[in-house]
């Protein structure tokens, strides 16, 4: 699953530095989401935005 923003990004690597996850998870992650530009944080209302469109399908 790739990352949707930086603040997640770095959530991540702060997590593989502390052990809390695997080297191996933060490269899966790496590969997904390639060079993709990301924002710096994803807002509520973008989230809630994308379930809605989920439910409806």
């Amino acid at each position: 699953m790739p990352w949707k923003s930086e603040a997640q990004r770095r959530l991540f690597y702060a997590m593989a530095s502390r052990g809390e996850i695997s080297q191996e998870t933060l490269e899966r992650w790496k590969r997904e989401t390639g060079d993709r530009k990301l924002p710096k944080r994803v807002s509520k209302d973008a989230i809630k935005r994308r379930r809605e469109r989920k439910m409806r399908r």
